[in-house]
């Protein structure tokens, strides 16, 4: 090894792994960046449902505008163009990143604007185009808010970047959850204030907590993009010498191309496909179980006032709780180790529901397993973050960080959607379907195993030299 690669290795490992760099200013930022990233999800989510209930609109009708929700698995099919399309104006006064998150949240503004001054009765299509927008705009601030989020940590500092990923986490909750809570409060007064549309103007007073936080957003500072540039250019230049091409159809295919060619070059293509399989498959069980978890809780006899206690509202005290201990976790043992533990986990959670459904209603057994999911389901997303977030190369960190995640979603959105389906096939036999849940993670568990020493980090250094190393 290099005495270059020497020191980036004693960085990652002699670095202070405690709740100490939670207190980082860092981490502030971070912060506020997982916030203003869930906060949109509160206005096609929350808002928007309620606002389609209460004006009368049918259950149906509610939930084909869910499918809106779509554009977020999708956002990696435009992330080459974020990473790479400079803002005019914009990008050089306040940076590459702030620029692209900006020009979204003005549009999230307009569609604000534009839904308090509709009807959704009279303009139902409008409505549902707005929250389109909105929801193309937030998956695409997404993109270079979570480069942002990954360009806030040097390089080789893998606690902090355990850190930044459990703060991210815990401040895209707090939007999304705090947000409605605000947007519900607010609604509440208004209407308890005899105003008609008080939707419109509770839209309006959301619209001025983004403004806040884009003030908020100036205040965070950004690496200069001059290195990204040369690096992209020199891909681009590469790429052209092998296979000539005119002018913008070099850019275009540079742009498309040298994310993919950079993580296969750097990984190797045996490795690089086992690490994308890994993503896929790791929290597909987590998924089946989540998509018939409320169906599950309501056949076992709980009511909705039950699962708003056990499920909603203790889940969120502990996810937030325990994405920092995981956090913490991550630091000190390293994310390969953190995925593996938190993988094993997961399956002994799902393992619990089985226990839930073979012992009929008891509200202590499903406290106990809400919270033990929960502890799971913490760790192993604040793990899986901060390893996407280690393996992206930083020429190219919006567009291959998008890609990551959208394998996750995908594999989680694609084949979970049949778990209805296995639930059918099994006649409601719920406890054996946690059982297949549980099983699911192995798969994954043993392409971990697999690349547990082989996997390259963003720092160029393979996984045998990381603190993340798991002893075989």
């Amino acid at each position: 090894m290099s005495e270059q690669n020497t020191a980036v290795a004693e960085a990652g490992v002699g670095e202070k792994a405690g709740f100490s760099l939670y207190f980082d200013r860092r981490m502030l930022r971070i912060l506020l960046l997982g916030i203003i990233s869930g906060f949109p999800w509160v206005l096609i989510g929350t808002a928007l449902t309620l606002w389609l209930k209460e004006d009368g609109l049918s259950r149906s009708t509610i939930g084909w505008a869910g499918l809106i929700f779509g554009v977020y698995a999708l956002n990696w099919m435009w992330a080459p163009l974020v990473d790479r399309i400079r803002i005019p104006v914009l990008t050089d006064r306040i940076g590459h990143r702030k620029s692209w998150i900006i020009t979204m949240q003005v549009l999230i503004l307009t569609a604000l604007v534009l839904w308090s001054l509709i009807n959704p009765v009279d303009n139902l299509k409008m409505v549902i185009f707005i929250g389109l927008v909105i929801a193309i705009s937030s998956a695409t601030q997404d993109i270079t808010i979570d480069a942002l989020r990954i360009e806030q940590i040097g390089e080789g500092e893998s606690a902090s970047m355990a850190a930044g990923a459990a703060v991210a986490v815990v401040g895209w909750w707090t939007g999304f959850k705090l947000g409605g809570m605000i947007a519900l409060v607010v609604a509440d007064y208004f209407q308890g204030q005899g105003v008609a549309n008080y939707w419109q103007y509770t839209f309006i007073f959301l619209a001025g907590l983004i403004v806040f936080c884009n003030i908020a957003l100036l205040m965070i500072p950004e690496v200069s993009s001059l290195a990204r540039q040369q690096a992209q250019l020199a891909d681009q230049q590469k790429l052209g010498s092998a296979v000539p091409l005119p002018g913008f159809a070099s850019w275009f295919a540079s742009t498309i191309l040298s994310p993919m060619t950079s993580f296969f070059r750097k990984n190797g293509v045996s490795i690089g496909i086992a690490i994308l399989s890994f993503i896929f498959l790791f929290k597909i069980g987590e998924a089946f179980m989540g998509k018939m978890s409320i169906v599950f809780y309501k056949e076992l006899g709980f009511s909705k006032s039950d699962i708003a206690i056990y499920s909603k509202t203790l889940g969120w005290i502990t996810t937030v709780i325990f994405t920092l201990i995981g956090g913490w976790f991550a630091m000190r043992a390293g994310s390969l180790k953190a995925l593996f533990i938190a993988g094993i986990a997961m399956a002994a959670t799902n393992v619990m529901f089985s226990i839930m459904a073979w012992s009929g209603k008891s509200e202590l057994l499903f406290a106990v397993s809400v919270v033990l999911d929960d502890v799971a389901a913490a760790f192993a997303t604040v793990a899986f973050v901060a390893f996407i977030s280690r393996l992206v190369d930083r020429t190219y960190t919006a567009t291959q960080y998008a890609l990551l995640a959208s394998i996750g979603t995908l594999g989680r959105t694609l084949l979970a959607s049949s778990s209805g389906e296995i639930v059918d096939w099994l006649d409601g036999d719920w406890g054996t379907f946690f059982i297949i849940t549980a099983l699911m993670v192995i798969p994954s568990l043993i392409l971990l195993w697999f690349i547990r020493n082989k996997v390259v980090f963003e720092n160029s250094l393979p996984a045998s030299n990381d603190t993340d190393t798991m002893k075989s």
